[in-house]
C-alpha cells in the first residue's frame, strides 16, 4: 500500500535534528553531500543514545542566527508538506542556541514567528515545544519551562524533557515540571527509551506528563501498561530511531505492535528526520511490512494523536475530518 498521499499527524519531531541537505548547504556553502550525511545522518547503528544524538551538534552550531532558525523552520515545513503531515509539534532546546548573539527569548520569537508564517503560507498547522535537556542545571530548566509560559499565546504548546535519559537523573528537572503542572502547561517528556519501565513510572511520578516521548520500553511492565491505559497517557513512539539507538536489534523485535494491540494509546513519529533519515511515510511502510499494519491500525494511532496534541478543540475538530475521509475511503 501506498502511504505517501495519506494526511499524517506527527507529535515526536526535533527541529535541530531534522535539516535537509538543501538549507545546510545554504548555511555551510562548502559542505559536500558526504560531508553531510556523515555529520548530520545515524548510522543504522549507533552505540547508544547518546551516540545518535551528538549527530545533532553541527546543525546546533549552524542554527544561531535568526536567518538560520528562520531558514530551518521553512525547510521543515516542505518536508512536512512533502509526507502529507497536516499537523505537527516541533521541539527544540531554545537554550541551545544562545551561543552566538541571540538570547533565548530571540530564539523563540524568531522560531515563533517563522513557524506561524509557514503556517499560514502551507496551510499545515503546528505547535512548538520548549525542551529542557537531562544534563541542564534546575535554574537552566525553570528558564525554558518559563520560556514556555511566556510564549504561550504565540505556538509554543508544551514542555518537554530530552538527551541523555541513561546518562542523567531527574532530580534538577523536578521543580520545572512542579511549575508547569501549577501554570497548566502541556508536558511530555523523553522516558523508557535509554532506560527500562521503571523510568517512566519515575516520571509518571514526579513529572506528571500527558504523554511520554518514545516510552516503548512500558511494554516490559503489565502493571505499567495498565496505568498508561487508565491514566490515557499518550506514548509518542519512533520506530526507526528506536532500533539505532540500539532500544532494540531490528524493527521485528519492536515492542510497537504489542503496545497497540494492548490498548495503549500511540502514535507513529519521525523523532528526527535527518539524523534517521526517514519520513512518516517510510515509518508507516516499515509496520505494513514487518506488523502488516494498514489503514485500520494508522488511523487510530492519528486519532490518537489528534486527541493528545496539545492543540485547541477547533484544530483537533478540523484534523479528525481529514483523517477520517481520508482513511475511510
Amino acid at each position: 500500500m501506498d502511504f505517501s498521499s495519506l494526511p499524517k499527524i506527527e507529535l515526536h519531531l526535533h527541529l535541530d535534528c531534522s535539516l535537509s541537505y538543501d538549507v545546510v548547504s545554504k548555511l555551510n556553502p562548502d559542505i559536500s553531500k558526504s560531508a553531510y550525511r556523515d555529520s548530520f545522518v545515524a548510522p543504522d547503528k549507533c552505540r547508544d543514545l547518546a551516540d545518535y544524538i551528538s549527530r545533532s551538534q553541527e546543525a546546533i552550531k549552524l542554527m544561531q542566527t535568526k536567518e538560520a532558525l528562520t531558514l530551518v523552520v521553512e525547510d521543515l515545513f516542505k518536508q512536512l508538506q512533502a509526507d502529507h503531515v497536516i499537523y505537527a509539534e516541533l521541539r527544540f532546546a531554545p537554550l541551545e542556541h544562545t551561543k552566538g548573539e541571540l538570547s533565548a527569548v530571540e530564539v523563540v520569537e524568531t522560531v515563533s514567528e517563522a513557524v506561524v508564517d509557514q503556517i499560514g503560507e502551507t496551510g499545515t498547522e503546528a505547535g512548538i515545544i520548549l525542551c529542557t535537556l537531562r544534563h541542564y542545571s534546575e535554574a537552566q530548566s525553570m528558564h525554558t519551562v518559563k520560556l514556555v509560559e511566556q510564549f504561550s499565546d504565540t505556538g509554543v504548546v508544551g514542555f518537554d524533557i530530552a538527551a541523555d535519559e541513561a546518562g542523567f537523573p531527574i532530580d534538577n528537572h523536578i521543580s520545572a515540571f512542579e511549575y508547569a503542572d501549577e501554570h497548566s502547561l502541556n508536558c511530555t517528556a523523553h522516558a523508557g527509551e535509554a532506560r527500562g519501565a521503571a523510568s517512566v513510572q519515575e516520571t509518571l511520578e514526579y513529572f506528571k506528563p500527558a504523554r511520554i516521548g518514545h516510552g516503548v520500553r512500558s511494554a516490559e511492565d503489565e502493571d505499567l501498561l495498565k496505568i498508561l491505559k487508565k491514566q490515557d497517557i499518550h506514548l509518542e513512539v519512533c520506530p526507526t530511531s528506536n532500533i539505532q539507538t540500539n532500544v532494540y536489534e531490528g524493527i521485528t523485535d519492536h515492542t510497537v505492535d504489542m503496545l497497540f494491540e494492548s490498548g495503549v494509546s500511540l502514535s507513529i513519529n519521525t523523532d528526527t528526520r535527518t539524523i534517521s533519515d526517514v519520513t512518516l511515510t517510510e515509518e508507516y511502510q516499515k509496520l505494513q511490512n514487518v506488523f502488516q499494519w494498514d489503514k485500520d491500525q494508522l488511523i487510530e494511532c492519528n486519532l490518537a494523536a489528534i486527541e493528545h496534541a496539545f492543540t485547541t478543540e477547533k484544530i483537533k475538530k478540523q484534523l479528525r475530518q481529514e483523517i477520517i475521509e481520508a482513511y475511510k475511503c
